[in-house]
């Protein structure tokens, strides 16, 4: 048995394991279009993302011009509507992930994600970049009815995943404040779609690259 230090690691999904901004963005521009609006850039959306769906529509209208009370809930089920239907067009996991997991797994370490996305959505994207067989749970944001940053999905992701020691990485202060309600340290990443300096985000701990993950859990 491995002396590594931790039982599980957790991941956020969208900005943390895979890179969805790009059909995210396409997402919410086909909303958009609905209605007339004039496309956002993906840089523009990349910060809205995080909160879910809702969320990130309703940054995109107000982006454009307002949103339309009586339009919205329509909007909202063409945006998942596409999205469902293009959901990993151009999404990728992050540059050395697969390695990373690969060499938690190796150590017999549990991988798993609690992200605020819905569960379904989660499991058809995971599934369809080859890693849900890889997590030991996926807990979405409408699995518990409570989501990030409440500890609720991650405590459920511990508790699915056998229980054991457990970090988690994200990259919102959402994902750093259900950690630490949960009580377990934070890991946030770089290269996810911040809002705010990484710096700013009140992470345990800070990493640029996967590369540097297995190594600083090693230390911790």
């Amino acid at each position: 048995m491995s002396d590594f230090p931790f039982r599980i690691v957790g991941f956020d999904l969208d900005g943390t394991l895979v890179d969805t901004a790009g059909d995210l963005t396409a997402a919410v521009n086909h909303a958009l279009a609905r209605i007339g609006r004039a496309p956002l850039a993906e840089t523009v959306v990349r910060p809205m993302i995080g909160l879910g769906a809702r969320h990130m529509l309703e940054q995109g209208l107000i982006a454009t011009g307002g949103v339309p009370a009586e339009d919205f809930d329509r909007l909202l089920g063409e945006l998942l509507a596409y999205y469902e239907a293009h959901i990993a067009v151009e999404s990728r996991p992050y540059p050395g992930l697969i390695a990373a997991l690969d060499a938690l797994e190796a150590r017999g370490v549990r991988c798993a994600v609690a992200t605020n996305k819905a569960e379904h959505m989660a499991r058809k994207l995971l599934g369809e970049l080859g890693l849900a067989d890889r997590m030991a749970a996926i807990v979405g944001g409408d699995t518990l009815g409570v989501r990030k940053p409440a500890p609720e999905p991650v405590l459920a992701m511990i508790e699915r995943s056998g229980g054991g020691r457990t970090a988690f990485v994200g990259d919102s202060v959402y994902d750093v404040m259900a950690a630490r309600a949960a009580g377990v340290p934070s890991v946030a990443v770089r290269f996810g779609f911040l809002d705010r300096p990484a710096e700013a985000l009140g992470a345990d701990h800070l990493i640029g690259h996967y590369d540097e993950l297995l190594p600083l859990l090693a230390g911790l």
